[in-house]
């Protein structure tokens, strides 16, 4: 037998954590800190030996969260891309104030989601909506990871606000 309690216990836990995980700043640099003070041409600068640019990283991880947002919100499966290459828009230095606003506006989208009571019902296939955002934000960790890494190829890091550089 279940305890409710426990299961209360369980569901604010997460919703207090879920927050922290895409915004970082405790385990890991925060989002704001990464992504400030880049001019609109160093965040589109793709790194020699790297795969992809500050913007290009934030265009991808929005990519995602708008269609994991969008099964949530609509409560309805979609399919999933055909090609990987389908979730990386093209992304030139005039698109950044854009992106970066974008990754913000679906920040702001994914917040009321934590708290809400049915997290272990089933949204996507097999997918439940916690793990569809556990999953959005163990991707944005990740590639929030890269983007340390490509400022850190650029020369751009740590930014002004500071960074973990001990």
């Amino acid at each position: 037998m279940t305890d409710p309690d426990r299961n209360v216990r369980s569901q604010m836990a997460f919703a207090r954590l879920l927050p922290k995980l895409f915004r970082g700043g405790q385990a890991y640099v925060g989002v704001e800190a990464a992504l400030s003070d880049l001019s609109p041409e160093l965040a589109a600068t793709r790194p020699e030996g790297l795969p992809h640019s500050v913007a290009e990283l934030v265009a991808h991880i929005n990519w995602w969260n708008r269609w994991m947002l969008d099964i949530i919100e609509m409560g309805e499966a979609q399919p999933y891309p055909k090609h990987a290459a389908d979730t990386w828009p093209a992304v030139q230095a005039s698109d950044w104030s854009r992106t970066k606003n974008e990754f913000y506006e679906l920040l702001a989208r994914i917040d009321p989601h934590a708290a809400r009571p049915d997290l272990s019902n089933p949204v996507n296939h097999e997918e439940t909506i916690g793990e569809l955002l556990a999953d959005m934000a163990l991707h944005t960790a990740h590639h929030f990871g890269q983007i340390v890494t490509v400022r850190q190829a650029l020369g751009a890091w740590p930014p002004a606000g500071g960074g973990d550089t001990w």
